[in-house]
């Protein structure tokens, strides 16, 4: 079971070391696809001898269906620069490699633990996150919604989970949270108007942001994530709120 590494970049300089620093000894290539950094990425990459391309960026799920395209196996794992495998994770990963592969499991799911100004956030709707980044992709692939993608693998594809989590340092600034809220909402609007969705909103702009708020402080426990999970609780709201407003306003000018 040969496993291929993948990653999409754009000036990740700050995270891609501990990125690739965690897939040694687990995967069997590293695969960055860069849209044209201008910081050290490129250097970075190529200073652990990966297989680098530059390839202009068309959206998330566009550049990381891309990416696995690029593999020379079919097994791979796909990581945002953002992320590291954790020590567990990675032996879980060692683990299945050497063992008789189960044929009828296709595809490895493990959670997600982000971390978010230097706090891990164990609550607010942001854990345990459960994402399948270890796939055989000739049996799925990335879907979704722009800019929010996730694999999309064939009917009757089994998948098991892999104790340990990959660990997502998320943001490291509330400016940065609000700058990706910004972006992510302009595109999130965009692709939903694309696809015919409109907004009611008495709905859409004023209660689904409150009730996103309610469920995830109170029904997900953010309060026990202190300070950082009222502030990731009331982005979430913000970012629905962004969303639909956008969304309406998009309505309007067409109209």
């Amino acid at each position: 079971m040969n496993i291929s590494g993948v990653i999409i970049t754009y000036n990740e300089e700050d995270n891609l070391e501990d990125c690739l620093n965690s897939l040694k000894d687990v995967v069997d290539e590293v695969i960055v696809v860069d849209s044209f950094s201008t910081d050290r990425t490129k250097a970075i990459a190529e200073s652990f001898g990966v297989r680098f391309f530059e390839h202009k960026f068309e959206g998330h799920i566009q550049q990381k269906n891309y990416a696995i395209n690029l593999a020379e196996n079919d097994w791979v794992l796909a990581l945002d620069a953002d992320e590291r495998l954790s020590n567990e994770l990675r032996e879980g990963i060692k683990v299945i490699k050497s063992s008789e592969a189960n044929a009828k499991v296709a595809a490895y799911e493990f959670n997600r633990l982000s971390n978010y100004c230097g706090k891990w956030i164990r609550h607010s709707g942001w854990y345990p996150d459960t994402k399948i980044r270890l796939w055989n992709r000739r049996l799925g692939k990335w879907g979704g919604v722009n800019p929010h993608d996730s694999v999309k693998l064939d009917v009757g594809v089994q998948v098991k989970k892999i104790k340990g989590d990959l660990e997502h340092y998320s943001f490291y600034t509330l400016e940065q949270h609000l700058s990706q809220i910004n972006k992510f909402t302009t595109i999130a609007a965009q692709e939903s108007y694309k696809r015919g969705k409109r907004v009611t909103f008495a709905v859409h702009v004023v209660l689904y942001p409150f009730w996103l708020f309610i469920k995830n402080f109170f029904l997900k426990l953010g309060f026990l994530d202190g300070y950082f999970g009222f502030i990731i609780c009331i982005n979430g709201a913000f970012y629905k709120y962004q969303k639909y407003i956008k969304l309406y306003l998009i309505e309007r000018r067409e109209k």
